[in-house]
């Protein structure tokens, strides 16, 4: 039986090097994207949260409540560097609340 070449690797990179090769990062940033959401904004937020979808570099949040909507647009900025931080990459460019 030959031996792989990449036999060094972890686990770890071996699930980079298949995301990689398979063409599954926007994918995978899509979910991250969503997962950062929850993780930040907390309860009070995710409740009023119909859906959160990253296209490109702009993130697109649907909101069921207009007055919430509003308080978030004052922070947006803020927002998009926190999620930024949290996913470890400048991914979101722009976000926009529905």
């Amino acid at each position: 039986m030959p031996k792989r070449q990449n036999e060094h690797l972890n686990l770890g990179d071996a699930l980079k090097e298949f995301i990689k090769e398979n063409r599954l990062q926007k994918g995978m940033d899509k979910v991250d994207a969503r997962e950062a959401w929850t993780k930040l904004m907390g309860n009070g937020v995710n409740n009023y949260t119909q859906n959160v979808e990253l296209k490109g570099e702009t993130l697109f949040v649907s909101l069921t409540s207009s007055v919430l909507r509003e308080e978030l647009s004052y922070g947006k900025s803020k927002i998009i560097k926190m999620l930024n931080e949290e996913l470890g990459k400048e991914l979101i460019k722009k976000m926009v609340l529905r």
